[in-house]
C-alpha cells in the first residue's frame, strides 16, 4: 500500500516538474546556441552592403558641416561685396520710389522675389510688375529669385521684362543642366538656390555652370523671418571649394546677423526688412558692406566703406 502511494506521488510530482525542467533546458540550449553564433560572427570581417544600398545611402557631410559655428574661421575671398535689398519688404504701394531710394543709398542690385503660390505658399508678382519697375530703374541690376514650380516656363518672359539674373531653385526642376542652358541662351546670368533642408552636396554638380549659388537662410515664401544661423556651414563649405564664386544669402540678414554670414564667406547679401524699415537705409547698407569687406575680403579699418551720416 505504501509502495503504491509512493508511486502515485512520484508520478504526480514528475508531471508537474518535467515541463519546467524541459523549458529551462530549452532556454539554456537557445542561449548557448546564440552565444556561439555571436562569437563566430565576431571573428568574421564586416560584409559590405549590396551596391543598391550604397547607391541610396546619403554620403557623410563634408568636414565643415561637423564644425561648430563658433569655431568656423573667417573664409577670406576676393569676391566683391554686393548688397541687394529685397523689394518684398518695401512699401509696394510705391515700389518704384522705394527701389530708387535704396539704389541712391548704395544698393548694388535689387532682389525681386517671384512666387507662384505653388512652390511656396505665397504669391507676389510676375513679369508685368518687373517690366514696369524697369522703366523707373534703368541700368539697375535685377536679380530675379524664381520661387516657382515650373521655372522653365518663365525664362523668356523674365528676360523680356528686364531681368538680369535668373535664380531658380534646384528643388523645382528635373533637369538643371537644360534649364541652365535655356537661361544662358537669353543672355541672363544664372543663379541656383537651395532651401534650408536641401543638402549642400546636391548643388555641387552645377556650381561650375552657374554664376551664383544662393543659400536660403529662411524658408522661402515670406519676408521678415528669423535668420537660420546653422546654414552658415553650407556657405563656408562652398566658399572653401569655390573661392571666386558669388555666394548669396537671403533671409533675416541685418546688422545683428551679417557677421555670421560674412565670416562664412557670403559676398552677395540680400536684406529686406532691415534696410527698408531703417530710418536711414544707406547706413544699414554700408554696415552690411563693411562686415563683408572686413571678414570676407580681409580689409583693414581704414580700407572699409565709410559710414554715411545719420
Amino acid at each position: 500500500m505504501a509502495t503504491r502511494r509512493f508511486c502515485v506521488l512520484y508520478s504526480t510530482t514528475m508531471q508537474a516538474v518535467m515541463p519546467l525542467c524541459l523549458s529551462s533546458w530549452f532556454v539554456s540550449l537557445c542561449f548557448a546556441s546564440c552565444l556561439a553564433i555571436a562569437i563566430e560572427f565576431s571573428k568574421q570581417p564586416p560584409h559590405p552592403l549590396p551596391l543598391s544600398h550604397h547607391h541610396h545611402r546619403t554620403p557623410p557631410p563634408p568636414p565643415h558641416l561637423y564644425t561648430p559655428l563658433a569655431l568656423l574661421q573667417a573664409m577670406c575671398h576676393g569676391c566683391k561685396c554686393l548688397i541687394g535689398p529685397s523689394m518684398l519688404a518695401s512699401d509696394l504701394s510705391c515700389m518704384a520710389a522705394e527701389a530708387q531710394k535704396v539704389v541712391a543709398g548704395g544698393a548694388d542690385y535689387l532682389h525681386l522675389d517671384v512666387m507662384d503660390g505653388h512652390f511656396v505658399p505665397n504669391i507676389t508678382w510676375g513679369p508685368p510688375v518687373i517690366k514696369h519697375l524697369r522703366k523707373h530703374c534703368p541700368g539697375v541690376f535685377f536679380d530675379c529669385h524664381m520661387m516657382v514650380s515650373n521655372p522653365e516656363q518663365w525664362v523668356e518672359e523674365i528676360k523680356d521684362a528686364g531681368g538680369d539674373q535668373y535664380t531658380f531653385h534646384l528643388e523645382s526642376t528635373k533637369d538643371p543642366a537644360a534649364l541652365i542652358k535655356q537661361i544662358r541662351a537669353t543672355g541672363m546670368k544664372v543663379g541656383v538656390a537651395l532651401r534650408p533642408g536641401t543638402p549642400v552636396e546636391d548643388v555641387l554638380p552645377w556650381v561650375d555652370l552657374v554664376d551664383m549659388v544662393l543659400i536660403m537662410t529662411v524658408e522661402p515664401g515670406f519676408g521678415g523671418q528669423k535668420f537660420i544661423e546653422n546654414m552658415m556651414p553650407k556657405v563656408a563649405f562652398l566658399r572653401e571649394k569655390y573661392p571666386e564664386k558669388d555666394i548669396q544669402v537671403d533671409g533675416g540678414l541685418g546688422p545683428a546677423t551679417i557677421e555670421a554670414a560674412a565670416k562664412a564667406g557670403a559676398n552677395m547679401i540680400v536684406a529686406g526688412s532691415s534696410v527698408f524699415n531703417a530710418p536711414v537705409p544707406a547706413q544699414v547698407i554700408a554696415t552690411l558692406r563693411r562686415s563683408v569687406e572686413r571678414l570676407g575680403n580681409g580689409k583693414k579699418e581704414e580700407e572699409l566703406t565709410p559710414l554715411p551720416p545719420a
